[in-house]
């Protein structure tokens, strides 16, 4: 507690890792009522460590922040213990088997790591949060281990949005990301492989002079504090990263098209997530893991139609959502012709363009209302589409990944060339 005369002696390195959790996790009941002081019961924290988790508590609810209307300036400042000194980067602990741990969570980016890591023959273990059919389906067919670790919310956090608490968006990939360095540790693996694209790194909206990203855990910008912060403070040899960072979300879309395996069981849509598991819980027919309603549904179908059959990605998403009236101001905010980017983990308005353009190019969705719209409005504005591709299509050298990986990933990342597919 801060203050506490017995709080004196810095966290063992052993809790280390379990402290940042509950930190981390604490962001779920900090953001019930915004306390305007914050008190750390677990830990005595130096300058830098309060400073790492102000940046994800104030960037991270970025998105809560603006939809409440809320002037977050200033408002979070977690509690420096007076003479905490600055930790000198732990000894390593040997990891005892050298799987990487690869976070799953049912989508088409962590399948896309999943195959590189195999084609770099890098042996894998698989880590969910909770249990699911559509999961428990792609290990099976990946034929690898998972590890699952349940999470459970306290009953009174429900209680108090019942009462009218403030509620919304949460840094959920930093909760991950720190469950997931706590079973590495638990279980002696090497490194946590993440699947974050570079396409994260882009913001929604300004407001009161901050970038709000309803993808910022999963951006860089966070990669490399936490890798900072791991190194520091809980493990100085435990590896941390994202295997996709150079990549947008258009180049994974092509990678994830080469591997049809997973065609029937990835999905993406947050939407249709617990209707999907209730109905394959219930064995009922409506099994499809695409809502077909939410931006989330509309960009991964742009994405993907330029690299599979029509037939094909119909057949995926359960109808041709270029053809869906309701999709088109949807459509519009993905382009960047209205609106604002939709808060949903979707990529820039370059890559719907590429996308659409490339579709154009094979003449692929004709007379369809989105590809009507692209044709009238968006491709006169194009002044070299080739370029805008290419652009999209090449690696960014901007990334966190280790050089131990980078060599052996970098010739899989030089097949980008979109004119392939």
């Amino acid at each position: 507690r801060h203050g506490c005369p017995h709080a004196t002696q810095a966290y063992p390195r052993q809790d280390a890792e379990l402290v940042m959790l509950h930190l981390i996790g604490g962001v779920s009941y900090y953001k019930t009522c915004l306390p305007p002081t914050i008190e750390v019961k677990t830990t005595e924290l130096s300058d830098a460590q309060a400073a790492f988790f102000n940046d994800v508590y104030e960037k991270g609810l970025g998105e809560f922040f603006y939809r409440n209307k809320i002037d977050f300036r200033g408002l979070i400042n977690f509690p420096v213990i007076s003479g905490a000194a600055e930790r000198t980067p732990p000894d390593p602990r040997s990891p005892i088997t050298d799987p990487v741990l690869v976070p799953i969570g049912g989508g088409k980016d962590s399948l896309v790591t999943i195959e590189l890591l195999k084609k770099m023959n890098v042996p894998i273990t698989l880590l969910r949060l909770g249990t699911h059919p559509i999961i428990e389906e792609q290990a099976r067919i990946a034929e690898l281990p998972v590890i699952s670790i349940e999470r459970h919310l306290s009953p009174k956090l429900f209680e108090l949005n019942e009462d009218g608490a403030l509620n919304g968006h949460v840094p959920i990939t930093a909760y991950l990301s720190c469950v997931s360095l706590v079973a590495a540790l638990l279980y002696g693996h090497k490194a946590v492989v993440m699947s974050n694209e570079r396409s994260a790194d882009y913001g929604n909206v300004e407001f009161k002079g901050m970038t709000i990203n309803h993808q910022w855990s999963k951006s860089l910008e966070f990669e490399r504090p936490f890798q900072q912060y791991i190194h520091d403070n809980v493990d100085s040899h435990l590896q941390y990263f994202s295997l996709l960072r150079p990549l947008s979300e258009l180049a994974i879309g092509k990678l994830f098209a080469q591997e049809p395996k997973y065609f029937t069981s990835a999905t993406s849509c947050n939407a249709n997530w617990k209707i999907l598991k209730k109905n394959l819980r219930l064995k009922t027919q409506d099994s499809r893991p695409w809502c077909g309603q939410c931006p989330k549904c509309a960009f991964s179908f742009t994405i993907l139609s330029p690299f599979i059959s029509e037939e094909d990605v119909i057949k995926m998403f359960g109808a041709n959502l270029f053809d869906a009236e309701h999709l088109l101001p949807t459509f519009r905010e993905l382009l960047g012709l209205e609106g604002i980017k939709p808060f949903e983990c979707v990529g820039t308005p370059d890559e719907t363009k590429a996308a659409l353009w490339l579709d154009h190019s094979q003449k692929k969705y004709a007379d369809s209302l989105v590809m009507n719209m692209f044709e009238k409005e968006v491709l006169p504005t194009i002044k070299d589409p080739e370029k805008l591709v290419k652009e999209c299509m090449t690696p960014s050298e901007d990334h966190a990944i280790p050089e131990t990986f980078l060599g052996q990933v970098e010739p899989l990342f030089d097949q980008m060339d979109a004119k392939k597919s």
